[in-house]
């Protein structure tokens, strides 16, 4: 399905509340942002090294109505000239979900607008229509966030095959899980990012993960344990450990493996367009890697802007867009699923 010119000025409040982001934004045809609210916690979750979801619950409750409102203000819009309420419904953090979902339902219930539930994951991907208005599927899309990595075969609007996943830590996971060990604090992401820039990427040889008979699934639980090994080796021998080489040689065996399982599904699927989503997208070396790569293959290479690498709501309008103009609708049974899988509904 290609964007039919009979659904034009579909405006959709989108609102997004999986882990630590209070986010709403209006969303016109699946690709025109009006506003796009982001509320971030990272400064209280960084005090305890981690997203902590009750703390994570509360404060999306405190802080839900503002956002929305917000949303609408800088929409210069109001509640009656939506035509959809879209919200994440899954996968992430079920108290933190439930929030969103409650909000979203009861704005629709109030205006009598249609409810649609969109997967945080799809959402993801859909920033790219956001950031290249030219961007149709069929395509192939990495999907590498704190709790996700997807390789993913996007088949059209809404139809998606999973290629490979992660048997073990997420890349974002396994980012956080380093930076708090080699003491850079939380969110790790950003922080060894801006640390490899100064460190030597081939200072230390750090394990490639693979999954024994799966070539697109990923593993990331043992190149952490290598990083973990390594620091203390050297601690108890009493050597000076550089921080910058540990975070840009761990980042370059991350970036090799998400670069090389690509590669091989671009050249296996014949895809011609690529791109990448989600949280570690904005990692510079990912980037430039990829991007190199899709060069060097003669394909169309894709990524959103940092601010939609991040979770927003932006993302969930441009995915929910899609799904109204198909006819797709959720009734108010529809509940918070934190292990919701890509393509379940």
């Amino acid at each position: 399905m290609r964007q039919n010119e009979a659904h034009t000025d579909i405006r959709i409040l989108a609102i997004e509340s999986s882990c630590d982001e209070t986010a709403a934004a209006v969303v016109a045809n699946g690709r025109k942002v009006l506003s796009n609210v982001i509320s971030s916690q990272i400064d209280i979750h960084t005090l305890y090294g981690g997203v902590v979801p009750e703390i994570a619950s509360r404060k999306h409750i405190e802080r839900i109505n503002q956002v929305v409102q917000q949303a609408l203000d800088d929409a210069q819009m109001s509640l009656d000239e939506m035509d959809a309420v879209a919200v994440t419904y899954g996968p992430g953090l079920v108290g933190a979900l439930l929030v969103g979902v409650a909000e979203a339902k009861a704005i629709a219930w109030a205006k009598n607008l249609p409810f649609i539930g969109v997967h945080h994951i799809e959402g993801h991907i859909s920033a790219n229509y956001i950031e290249h208005p030219d961007l149709e599927p069929p395509f192939g899309c990495l999907v590498v966030s704190g709790g996700h990595t997807h390789l993913v075969r996007v088949k059209d609007y809404g139809e998606y095959e999973i290629l490979g996943k992660t048997a073990d830590d997420a890349a974002g996971e396994a980012f956080d899980k380093v930076a708090r060990a080699i003491g850079l604090g939380y969110p790790g992401g950003p922080k060894i990012d801006k640390a490899a820039r100064s460190g030597d990427p081939l200072a230390i040889e750090f394990p490639h993960g693979k999954v024994r008979g799966s070539e697109y699934d990923f593993s990331f639980s043992g190149l952490k344990s290598a990083v973990l090994n390594y620091l203390n080796d050297k601690k108890m021998k009493g050597v000076q450990i550089r921080t910058e080489d540990v975070a840009a040689s761990f980042q370059k065996s991350v970036v090799d493996v998400l670069v090389g399982h690509s590669e091989a599904a671009i050249r296996e699927y014949g895809f011609r367009k690529f791109a990448i989503a989600g949280g570690v997208a904005s990692n510079s070396a990912l980037r430039e890697a990829m991007e190199a790569m899709c060069r060097k293959r003669q394909v169309e290479f894709y990524r959103p802007s940092p601010i939609l690498c991040t979770d927003n709501a932006a993302m969930i309008g441009a995915a929910a867009y899609y799904e109204y103009i198909k006819g797709v609708r959720s009734d108010w049974s529809l509940n918070a699923i934190p292990n919701l899988k890509l393509g379940e509904r």
